[in-house]
């Protein structure tokens, strides 16, 4: 019974990592899902559900009621440090994403590379770039929206359901990351159930055809989200925040320590087994 219960509260410690990971900028709750060795189990259920969900209930079980209680307990923090410490928190969210580049690199070459991989990254970068800078340069307002909260509850299941595609990547540029998360840790029913909607049907109609994607054409996709996570990144970095000496030596730090604690990170990742899981 106790060794029952110690493995129990482990799973639930690993879902709320996975819940961390899914909410914090430049994480992936799909990459952690994966190093926990759960990516696959998830997504036979995302996919099949009727089929899946009695063969793995036990496990799923303590990695929901964790990716719960991790996804609602970091949201109110991150509410508080972007409305008072914007610059700062981009920043380390910025350093997040660039030291996990490395990891992500070496995640889509896991099946090898050829020329339509990398031309997939350099197409989804293109695109992705020149559609937020023209936003930008228009200086496009998005108000959200209970169709925003759509895309935005879109944006977080494809972050489990695709590795390595973190939502704050698509929102942020778009300036939907804070109202979306600060709505989240108000528990906001004007968020959440849009965002929940826009989840669900991600799951439905999207869960097979990704882990399909994934299954068939794994370097090219995982190629495509390097690029959107490197296009979206440098459209968010706060450069005015770098024209004063004092906030360019905060700013500064904020991103060195973003990067150290990304590559810390994917250090411990490493040394976790990440052999497939078996049913329990």
């Amino acid at each position: 019974m106790g060794q029952k219960n110690a493995r129990f509260f482990l799973r639930v410690l690993q879902g709320a990592l996975i819940g961390l990971g899914s909410v914090l900028p430049g994480i992936s709750g799909g990459v952690l899902s994966v190093v926990f060795g759960v990516y696959q189990p998830i997504m036979e259920v995302l996919s099949n559900p009727l089929k899946a969900v009695r063969k793995h209930i036990r496990l799923l079980i303590p990695i929901g009621i964790g990716v719960v209680i991790g996804f609602l307990g970091v949201a109110r923090a991150l509410a508080f440090l972007l409305d008072r410490y914007p610059n700062p928190s981009v920043c380390l969210f910025v350093g997040l994403i660039t030291g996990m580049l490395p990891s992500l690199y070496r995640e889509a070459g896991e099946q090898g590379r050829g020329k339509h991989a990398f031309i997939a990254m350099g197409a989804a970068f293109a695109v992705v770039f020149a559609l937020l800078v023209t936003l930008k340069v228009i200086q496009v307002t998005i108000v959200p929206s209970f169709a925003w909260y759509l895309f935005c509850g879109f944006c977080l299941a494809l972050s489990v359901i695709a590795p390595g595609m973190s939502f704050s990547t698509l929102l942020m540029p778009l300036g939907l990351y804070t109202p979306f998360v600060d709505g989240i840790s108000r528990l906001d029913m004007g968020v959440l159930i849009p965002g929940g909607i826009g989840a669900l049907l991600t799951i439905v109609l999207l869960s097979r055809a990704v882990n399909s994607l994934m299954h068939n054409h794994y370097a090219v996709m995982f190629h495509a989200i390097i690029g959107i996570v490197v296009a979206a990144t440098l459209v968010i970095i706060p450069f005015d925040g770098f024209t004063t000496l004092s906030g360019a030596l905060i700013n500064g730090v904020c991103l060195i320590a973003g990067i150290v604690c990304a590559l810390v990170l994917d250090r411990f990742n490493q040394s976790v087994d990440m052999g497939a899981e078996k049913a329990e």
